[in-house]
Protein backbone atom coordinates (compact mmCIF):
# COMPACT_ATOMS: atom_id res chain seq x y z
CA UNK A 1 0.00 0.00 0.00
CA UNK A 2 1.59 3.36 -0.64
CA UNK A 3 1.84 6.47 1.73
CA UNK A 4 -1.08 8.64 -0.52
CA UNK A 5 -3.36 6.06 0.17
CA UNK A 6 -2.27 4.96 3.90
CA UNK A 7 -2.82 8.85 4.39
CA UNK A 8 -6.26 8.74 2.69
CA UNK A 9 -7.33 6.26 4.81
CA UNK A 10 -6.09 8.06 8.23
CA UNK A 11 -7.92 11.20 6.84
CA UNK A 12 -10.88 9.27 6.19
CA UNK A 13 -10.97 7.31 9.45
CA UNK A 14 -10.50 11.19 11.37
CA UNK A 15 -13.32 12.73 9.49
CA UNK A 16 -16.16 9.95 10.79
CA UNK A 17 -14.86 11.14 14.02
CA UNK A 18 -15.93 15.07 13.58
CA UNK A 19 -19.55 15.18 14.43
CA UNK A 20 -19.51 19.41 13.70
CA UNK A 21 -17.76 20.91 11.25
CA UNK A 22 -18.52 24.63 11.15
CA UNK A 23 -17.67 25.91 8.15
CA UNK A 24 -16.99 30.02 7.58
CA UNK A 25 -20.64 30.87 9.57
CA UNK A 26 -21.92 34.25 9.74
CA UNK A 27 -25.31 35.55 10.99
CA UNK A 28 -26.72 38.58 10.91
CA UNK A 29 -29.49 40.44 12.46
CA UNK A 30 -31.54 43.64 12.56
CA UNK A 31 -31.99 46.03 15.75
CA UNK A 32 -34.92 47.43 14.18
CA UNK A 33 -38.30 45.41 14.25
CA UNK A 34 -40.19 47.08 11.06
CA UNK A 35 -37.19 47.04 9.24
CA UNK A 36 -36.32 43.54 9.74
CA UNK A 37 -39.49 42.70 8.92
CA UNK A 38 -39.51 44.52 5.96
CA UNK A 39 -36.02 42.51 4.64
CA UNK A 40 -37.59 39.09 5.96
CA UNK A 41 -40.40 39.77 3.36
CA UNK A 42 -37.60 40.74 0.62
CA UNK A 43 -35.30 37.89 0.99
CA UNK A 44 -38.43 35.11 1.02
CA UNK A 45 -39.78 37.01 -2.32
CA UNK A 46 -36.53 36.95 -3.69
CA UNK A 47 -36.08 33.26 -2.79
CA UNK A 48 -39.43 32.40 -5.04
CA UNK A 49 -38.35 34.58 -8.17
CA UNK A 50 -35.45 32.38 -7.94
CA UNK A 51 -33.14 35.73 -7.53
CA UNK A 52 -29.97 35.39 -5.27
CA UNK A 53 -29.65 37.06 -1.82
CA UNK A 54 -26.89 39.86 -0.58
CA UNK A 55 -26.35 37.65 2.30
CA UNK A 56 -22.70 38.72 2.77
CA UNK A 57 -23.11 42.40 3.14
CA UNK A 58 -24.94 44.54 5.94
CA UNK A 59 -28.01 46.51 5.08
CA UNK A 60 -29.16 49.44 6.78
CA UNK A 61 -29.40 48.86 10.85
CA UNK A 62 -28.21 45.16 10.60
CA UNK A 63 -24.81 43.90 12.39
CA UNK A 64 -22.87 41.00 12.57
CA UNK A 65 -23.44 38.28 15.29
CA UNK A 66 -21.31 35.97 14.24
CA UNK A 67 -18.34 36.55 11.23
CA UNK A 68 -16.48 34.01 9.60
CA UNK A 69 -16.63 31.22 12.47
CA UNK A 70 -14.76 28.54 11.96
CA UNK A 71 -14.16 24.92 14.21
CA UNK A 72 -14.81 21.26 14.46
CA UNK A 73 -15.99 18.91 17.43
CA UNK A 74 -15.34 15.82 17.47
CA UNK A 75 -16.67 12.50 18.97
CA UNK A 76 -16.12 12.53 22.76
CA UNK A 77 -14.86 15.65 22.91
CA UNK A 78 -15.82 18.67 25.16
CA UNK A 79 -15.63 22.59 23.94
CA UNK A 80 -15.56 25.48 25.86
CA UNK A 81 -17.44 28.61 24.53
CA UNK A 82 -16.86 31.58 25.97
CA UNK A 83 -17.03 34.88 25.94
CA UNK A 84 -19.23 38.37 26.92
CA UNK A 85 -23.07 38.90 26.63
CA UNK A 86 -23.46 39.68 23.03
CA UNK A 87 -20.39 37.71 21.80
CA UNK A 88 -22.71 35.15 19.70
CA UNK A 89 -22.64 32.45 21.57
CA UNK A 90 -26.35 31.42 21.49
CA UNK A 91 -27.01 32.22 18.36
CA UNK A 92 -23.81 30.21 17.55
CA UNK A 93 -25.39 27.19 19.16
CA UNK A 94 -28.77 28.11 17.90
CA UNK A 95 -26.96 27.79 14.23
CA UNK A 96 -25.74 24.45 15.32
CA UNK A 97 -29.05 22.90 16.72
CA UNK A 98 -31.01 23.97 13.40
CA UNK A 99 -33.13 26.71 14.74
CA UNK A 100 -32.09 29.08 12.52
CA UNK A 101 -29.94 28.91 9.32
CA UNK A 102 -26.60 31.20 9.03
CA UNK A 103 -26.33 34.05 6.44
CA UNK A 104 -23.07 32.41 4.78
CA UNK A 105 -20.90 29.17 5.37
CA UNK A 106 -21.70 25.79 6.35
CA UNK A 107 -23.11 23.50 9.43
CA UNK A 108 -22.55 20.16 9.20
CA UNK A 109 -23.81 17.63 11.93
CA UNK A 110 -23.75 14.08 12.39
CA UNK A 111 -25.66 12.37 14.40
CA UNK A 112 -28.65 12.82 16.88
CA UNK A 113 -28.37 16.43 18.58
CA UNK A 114 -29.85 17.69 22.30
CA UNK A 115 -29.56 21.40 22.74
CA UNK A 116 -29.98 22.11 26.46
CA UNK A 117 -30.43 26.11 25.63
CA UNK A 118 -33.34 26.71 27.36
CA UNK A 119 -34.86 24.30 29.78
CA UNK A 120 -38.39 23.28 29.74
CA UNK A 121 -39.20 26.02 27.03
CA UNK A 122 -40.42 23.23 24.46
CA UNK A 123 -43.12 22.20 27.78
CA UNK A 124 -46.61 23.01 27.33
CA UNK A 125 -48.05 23.80 30.26
CA UNK A 126 -51.30 22.84 30.06
CA UNK A 127 -49.76 18.92 29.76
CA UNK A 128 -48.94 17.21 33.06
CA UNK A 129 -45.13 16.02 32.99
CA UNK A 130 -45.87 12.57 32.09
CA UNK A 131 -47.16 14.22 28.38
CA UNK A 132 -44.61 16.80 28.18
CA UNK A 133 -41.87 13.85 28.46
CA UNK A 134 -43.25 11.90 25.69
CA UNK A 135 -43.72 14.81 23.85
CA UNK A 136 -40.56 16.05 23.87
CA UNK A 137 -37.99 12.84 24.05
CA UNK A 138 -40.23 12.18 20.53
CA UNK A 139 -39.45 15.33 19.37
CA UNK A 140 -35.63 14.58 20.13
CA UNK A 141 -36.11 11.48 17.97
CA UNK A 142 -36.92 8.54 20.17
CA UNK A 143 -40.02 6.04 19.80
CA UNK A 144 -42.72 5.47 21.85
CA UNK A 145 -40.81 2.18 23.01
CA UNK A 146 -37.44 3.71 23.99
CA UNK A 147 -39.23 6.73 26.05
CA UNK A 148 -41.03 3.89 27.98
CA UNK A 149 -37.74 2.04 28.74
CA UNK A 150 -35.92 5.32 29.83
CA UNK A 151 -39.04 6.97 31.44
CA UNK A 152 -38.77 5.82 35.11
CA UNK A 153 -34.84 6.82 34.68
CA UNK A 154 -36.23 10.54 33.64
CA UNK A 155 -38.27 11.16 36.92
CA UNK A 156 -35.93 9.36 39.32
CA UNK A 157 -33.43 12.01 37.97
CA UNK A 158 -35.93 14.83 37.84
CA UNK A 159 -36.86 13.76 41.40
CA UNK A 160 -40.67 14.98 40.35
CA UNK A 161 -42.08 11.67 41.04
CA UNK A 162 -44.93 13.10 43.02
CA UNK A 163 -46.15 15.92 40.45
CA UNK A 164 -45.61 14.11 37.45
CA UNK A 165 -49.28 13.79 36.39
CA UNK A 166 -50.03 17.72 37.52
CA UNK A 167 -49.69 19.87 34.76
CA UNK A 168 -46.41 21.86 34.06
CA UNK A 169 -47.89 25.12 34.82
CA UNK A 170 -47.97 24.10 38.17
CA UNK A 171 -44.03 23.03 38.36
CA UNK A 172 -41.45 25.55 40.12
CA UNK A 173 -39.02 27.06 37.71
CA UNK A 174 -36.47 24.33 39.36
CA UNK A 175 -38.89 21.62 38.82
CA UNK A 176 -39.33 22.22 34.97
CA UNK A 177 -35.23 23.01 34.40
CA UNK A 178 -34.82 19.50 36.14
CA UNK A 179 -37.38 17.62 33.92
CA UNK A 180 -35.77 19.51 30.60
CA UNK A 181 -32.32 18.50 31.42
CA UNK A 182 -33.43 14.49 32.23
CA UNK A 183 -34.91 14.50 29.30
CA UNK A 184 -32.20 15.92 27.12
CA UNK A 185 -29.77 13.81 28.60
CA UNK A 186 -31.51 10.72 28.65
CA UNK A 187 -32.40 10.46 24.87
CA UNK A 188 -28.26 9.51 24.97
CA UNK A 189 -27.64 11.71 22.37
CA UNK A 190 -24.23 12.41 20.04
CA UNK A 191 -24.00 15.83 20.74
CA UNK A 192 -25.12 18.04 23.77
CA UNK A 193 -25.11 21.93 22.90
CA UNK A 194 -24.96 23.57 26.78
CA UNK A 195 -26.03 26.91 27.35
CA UNK A 196 -25.40 28.10 30.90
CA UNK A 197 -28.22 25.70 32.07
CA UNK A 198 -25.87 24.33 34.63
CA UNK A 199 -26.01 27.04 36.38
CA UNK A 200 -29.56 26.60 37.92
CA UNK A 201 -31.10 23.94 40.43
CA UNK A 202 -29.58 23.52 43.93
CA UNK A 203 -25.94 22.14 44.46
CA UNK A 204 -26.93 18.11 44.81
CA UNK A 205 -28.73 18.24 41.35
CA UNK A 206 -25.71 20.18 39.43
CA UNK A 207 -23.66 17.62 40.64
CA UNK A 208 -26.04 14.97 39.42
CA UNK A 209 -25.72 16.51 35.87
CA UNK A 210 -22.00 16.57 36.12
CA UNK A 211 -22.00 13.34 36.80
CA UNK A 212 -24.40 13.00 33.73
CA UNK A 213 -22.84 14.53 31.60
CA UNK A 214 -19.18 12.23 32.69
CA UNK A 215 -20.73 9.40 31.74
CA UNK A 216 -22.45 10.47 28.52
CA UNK A 217 -19.46 11.21 27.47
CA UNK A 218 -17.23 8.46 28.08
CA UNK A 219 -19.98 6.50 25.66
CA UNK A 220 -19.00 9.15 23.51
CA UNK A 221 -21.02 12.01 23.50
CA UNK A 222 -19.38 15.49 22.34
CA UNK A 223 -20.66 18.81 23.83
CA UNK A 224 -20.25 22.57 23.78
CA UNK A 225 -20.46 24.39 27.10
CA UNK A 226 -21.17 27.84 26.97
CA UNK A 227 -20.27 29.39 30.54
CA UNK A 228 -19.83 32.62 32.22
CA UNK A 229 -18.19 30.32 34.82
CA UNK A 230 -14.33 30.21 34.05
CA UNK A 231 -13.91 27.55 36.95
CA UNK A 232 -16.71 25.39 35.33
CA UNK A 233 -15.09 25.76 31.59
CA UNK A 234 -11.69 24.72 32.90
CA UNK A 235 -12.41 22.03 34.70
CA UNK A 236 -14.77 20.19 31.82
CA UNK A 237 -12.85 21.07 28.86
CA UNK A 238 -9.90 20.63 27.68
CA UNK A 239 -10.20 23.00 24.30
CA UNK A 240 -12.28 25.93 23.98
CA UNK A 241 -13.22 29.17 21.83
CA UNK A 242 -13.09 32.41 22.39
CA UNK A 243 -15.88 34.49 21.06
CA UNK A 244 -15.74 38.83 20.61
CA UNK A 245 -18.71 41.05 19.09
CA UNK A 246 -19.31 37.53 16.85
CA UNK A 247 -15.78 37.21 15.68
CA UNK A 248 -13.82 34.38 16.96
CA UNK A 249 -10.56 36.14 18.79
CA UNK A 250 -8.47 32.88 19.77
CA UNK A 251 -9.09 28.73 19.95
CA UNK A 252 -7.27 26.31 21.85
CA UNK A 253 -6.15 24.80 24.90
CA UNK A 254 -8.93 25.85 27.60
CA UNK A 255 -6.24 27.70 30.29
CA UNK A 256 -4.93 29.89 27.23
CA UNK A 257 -8.10 30.86 26.10
CA UNK A 258 -9.53 31.68 29.18
CA UNK A 259 -6.89 33.86 30.57
CA UNK A 260 -7.15 36.12 27.28
CA UNK A 261 -10.35 36.20 27.55
CA UNK A 262 -9.80 37.36 31.52
CA UNK A 263 -7.13 39.89 30.24
CA UNK A 264 -9.26 41.51 27.72
CA UNK A 265 -11.99 42.02 30.10
CA UNK A 266 -9.70 43.59 32.78
CA UNK A 267 -8.32 45.99 29.76
CA UNK A 268 -12.04 47.66 29.52
CA UNK A 269 -13.48 47.78 32.87
CA UNK A 270 -11.63 51.30 34.71
CA UNK A 271 -9.48 53.88 34.04
CA UNK A 272 -7.46 53.25 36.91
CA UNK A 273 -4.84 50.69 36.41
CA UNK A 274 -6.43 46.86 37.74
CA UNK A 275 -4.83 46.28 41.31
CA UNK A 276 -4.80 50.14 42.56
CA UNK A 277 -7.50 52.44 43.68
CA UNK A 278 -7.16 55.91 45.00
CA UNK A 279 -10.23 57.33 46.25
CA UNK A 280 -11.02 61.06 46.83
CA UNK A 281 -10.66 62.20 50.41
CA UNK A 282 -13.69 63.27 52.36
CA UNK A 283 -13.90 66.57 54.35
CA UNK A 284 -13.34 65.95 57.92
CA UNK A 285 -16.75 67.16 58.43
CA UNK A 286 -18.23 64.30 56.42
CA UNK A 287 -16.15 61.50 57.61
CA UNK A 288 -17.24 58.67 59.77
CA UNK A 289 -14.29 58.63 61.86
CA UNK A 290 -11.95 56.14 59.02
CA UNK A 291 -11.70 56.89 55.87
CA UNK A 292 -10.14 54.59 53.02
CA UNK A 293 -7.47 56.55 50.61
CA UNK A 294 -6.46 53.73 48.75
CA UNK A 295 -5.91 49.85 48.19
CA UNK A 296 -3.21 48.23 46.57
CA UNK A 297 -1.30 44.70 46.63
CA UNK A 298 2.80 44.46 48.21
CA UNK A 299 5.31 41.83 48.11
CA UNK A 300 6.92 40.50 51.15
CA UNK A 301 9.71 43.14 50.34
CA UNK A 302 6.86 46.07 50.42
CA UNK A 303 7.14 46.80 46.77
CA UNK A 304 3.88 47.52 44.62
CA UNK A 305 2.54 44.35 42.68
CA UNK A 306 -0.17 45.21 40.12
CA UNK A 307 -0.91 42.09 40.05
CA UNK A 308 -0.78 39.50 42.78
CA UNK A 309 0.58 35.73 41.49
CA UNK A 310 -1.54 32.19 42.58
CA UNK A 311 0.82 30.23 44.75
CA UNK A 312 3.10 33.56 46.19
CA UNK A 313 2.90 35.86 49.25
CA UNK A 314 0.64 38.62 48.32
CA UNK A 315 -0.45 41.60 50.88
CA UNK A 316 -3.63 43.52 50.57
CA UNK A 317 -3.23 47.23 51.54
CA UNK A 318 -5.16 49.14 52.85
CA UNK A 319 -4.25 52.72 53.31
CA UNK A 320 -6.46 54.69 55.54
CA UNK A 321 -6.84 58.13 57.31
CA UNK A 322 -8.13 58.25 60.88
CA UNK A 323 -9.37 61.04 62.75
CA UNK A 324 -10.22 59.41 65.94
CA UNK A 325 -8.56 56.54 67.36
CA UNK A 326 -10.39 53.08 67.13
CA UNK A 327 -9.27 50.52 69.79
CA UNK A 328 -11.06 47.54 67.54
CA UNK A 329 -11.54 47.71 64.49
CA UNK A 330 -12.81 44.49 62.34
CA UNK A 331 -12.10 44.86 58.33
CA UNK A 332 -13.88 42.80 56.21
CA UNK A 333 -12.57 41.74 52.94
CA UNK A 334 -15.27 39.74 50.39
CA UNK A 335 -14.22 38.88 47.05
CA UNK A 336 -16.39 37.65 44.29
CA UNK A 337 -15.59 36.41 40.83
CA UNK A 338 -15.89 39.05 38.24
CA UNK A 339 -16.08 36.57 35.32
CA UNK A 340 -18.59 34.00 36.62
CA UNK A 341 -21.82 34.35 37.69
CA UNK A 342 -20.70 37.25 40.41
CA UNK A 343 -20.11 34.19 43.36
CA UNK A 344 -18.56 34.40 46.65
CA UNK A 345 -14.88 32.96 46.33
CA UNK A 346 -14.26 34.30 50.34
CA UNK A 347 -15.00 36.36 52.89
CA UNK A 348 -12.15 37.01 55.56
CA UNK A 349 -12.75 39.04 58.84
CA UNK A 350 -10.02 40.61 61.48
CA UNK A 351 -12.48 39.96 63.96
CA UNK A 352 -13.04 36.05 62.88
CA UNK A 353 -9.31 35.93 63.07
CA UNK A 354 -9.86 36.95 66.55
CA UNK A 355 -7.59 39.99 65.80
CA UNK A 356 -8.29 43.48 67.57
CA UNK A 357 -6.19 46.40 65.23
CA UNK A 358 -6.01 49.38 67.07
CA UNK A 359 -6.67 52.53 64.54
CA UNK A 360 -4.58 55.78 65.81
CA UNK A 361 -5.12 59.12 64.17
CA UNK A 362 -3.43 60.16 61.06
CA UNK A 363 -2.29 57.90 58.34
CA UNK A 364 -2.17 53.82 58.76
CA UNK A 365 -1.85 51.02 56.29
CA UNK A 366 -3.47 48.15 57.36
CA UNK A 367 -1.87 44.93 55.68
CA UNK A 368 -3.94 41.69 55.28
CA UNK A 369 -0.94 39.36 54.69
CA UNK A 370 -1.21 36.39 52.57
CA UNK A 371 1.75 33.69 52.75
CA UNK A 372 -0.12 32.09 49.44
CA UNK A 373 -2.83 33.51 47.11
CA UNK A 374 -4.76 31.03 46.97
CA UNK A 375 -7.17 32.33 44.38
CA UNK A 376 -7.09 31.08 40.35
CA UNK A 377 -6.06 33.24 37.75
CA UNK A 378 -8.47 35.71 36.61
CA UNK A 379 -10.79 38.61 37.75
CA UNK A 380 -11.83 39.83 40.95
CA UNK A 381 -13.83 42.12 42.91
CA UNK A 382 -13.51 43.20 46.98
CA UNK A 383 -15.79 44.74 49.23
CA UNK A 384 -13.76 46.31 52.14
CA UNK A 385 -15.00 47.72 54.90
CA UNK A 386 -13.89 49.10 58.36
CA UNK A 387 -16.00 48.20 61.03
CA UNK A 388 -16.07 48.57 65.22
CA UNK A 389 -19.11 47.02 66.81
CA UNK A 390 -21.74 47.57 65.08
CA UNK A 391 -20.66 51.20 64.04
CA UNK A 392 -19.24 51.30 60.28
CA UNK A 393 -16.74 53.80 59.33
CA UNK A 394 -16.51 53.22 55.69
CA UNK A 395 -16.79 50.91 52.67
CA UNK A 396 -15.15 50.37 49.71
CA UNK A 397 -18.12 48.57 47.24
CA UNK A 398 -15.75 47.25 44.49
CA UNK A 399 -11.75 47.03 44.09
CA UNK A 400 -11.12 45.46 40.81
CA UNK A 401 -8.26 43.65 40.88
CA UNK A 402 -6.35 40.58 38.92
CA UNK A 403 -4.81 37.28 39.92
CA UNK A 404 -2.01 36.24 37.24
CA UNK A 405 -0.70 32.51 37.12
CA UNK A 406 3.22 31.66 37.94
CA UNK A 407 2.47 28.12 37.65
CA UNK A 408 0.31 25.98 36.26
CA UNK A 409 -3.07 25.83 38.69
CA UNK A 410 -5.57 24.53 35.37
CA UNK A 411 -7.95 21.72 36.13
CA UNK A 412 -8.55 23.27 39.73
CA UNK A 413 -11.10 25.24 41.71
CA UNK A 414 -8.47 26.60 44.02
CA UNK A 415 -4.37 26.88 44.80
CA UNK A 416 -3.30 24.47 47.70
CA UNK A 417 -0.35 25.36 49.54
CA UNK A 418 1.82 22.28 49.60
CA UNK A 419 5.18 20.68 49.84
CA UNK A 420 6.40 17.13 49.15
CA UNK A 421 8.41 14.55 51.22
CA UNK A 422 9.27 10.98 50.82
CA UNK A 423 9.56 9.11 54.21
CA UNK A 424 11.40 5.83 54.31
CA UNK A 425 10.33 2.92 56.19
Amino acid sequence: MTNLIKQEIAASSEDTEVVISVDNVSKKFCRNLKRSLFYGIQDIATELVGGRRKSDTLRTKEFWALKDVSFQLRRGEALGLVGSNGAGKSTLLRIISGLIKPDTGSVKVRGRVAPLIALGAGFNPILTGRENIYANMSVLGLSTKEIEERFQDVIEFAGIADAIDAPVQTYSSGMAARLGFACAVYIEPDILLIDEVLAVGDISFRMKCYQRLAKLRENGTAFILVSHNPHVVLNVCESSIYLQKGKLITSGETEAVIRKYEEDLSLGGTDAPLGVMYLPEKPKSESLGVDVVSLYFKDEQGNLLATPFCGEPAYLCIECKAHKTIDNANIGVLITALSGQNERILYITSGSDNELLEILPGGVEIQMQMPYCCLLPGLYSAKIYIKEGICSFDIVESFRFAVKASKVTSQSLFYQPRKWKVMNK
